[in-house]
């Protein structure tokens, strides 16, 4: 690690991509992603934890970039929306008009994509509680609903 004036060079797996980033000891890894690394997919809604929209992967589990320390991502593999590439969660998003505003998509999508590798056959109690984690402004969660049951069970 490399301390320059009061910041440390770290190296970040994000993307199944190792990146070098400056941060401080205080950086959020949302602050990182976006100022950092120039990642502007997880958005800063609230900013405390509340609406989901900053939510990230760590080592495959949904999390609230926000609410985590870049400092305590080394080591961690990080997947951003930016790091999806196609998957079946995003077209599922297009086809069932899962999104209206867009700015809390990506953390939904976040949500929903690691919901159905964690739980393919969850049933409607475990993908409501798991939609619960993020809240969408714009529209009815029933949109959603249909798109992450729309992929359960498919091979990713």
């Amino acid at each position: 690690m490399l301390k320059i004036s009061g910041a440390t060079s770290i190296t970040l797996n994000v993307n199944e991509e190792d990146r070098e980033v400056i941060v401080r000891p205080s950086d959020t890894l949302l602050f990182t992603l976006r100022k950092g690394l120039g990642l502007t997919g997880a958005k800063p809604g609230c900013e405390n934890g509340d609406c989901g929209s900053c939510t990230v992967l760590v080592d495959d589990w949904p999390i609230k970039s926000c609410l985590m320390l870049t400092v305590e991502a080394i080591g961690k593999r990080i997947v951003t929306v930016e790091g999806l590439k196609d998957a079946p969660i995003q077209r599922a998003f297009v086809e069932r008009f899962g999104f209206q505003c867009g700015y809390c998509t990506s953390g939904f999508l976040m949500v929903c994509h690691a919901l159905s590798k964690i739980h393919p056959d969850a049933d409607d109690t475990v993908i409501q509680d798991w939609l619960q984690s993020n809240i969408c402004r714009c529209t009815g969660y029933q949109e959603i609903e249909e798109a992450i049951k729309s992929i359960l069970g498919e091979k990713i």
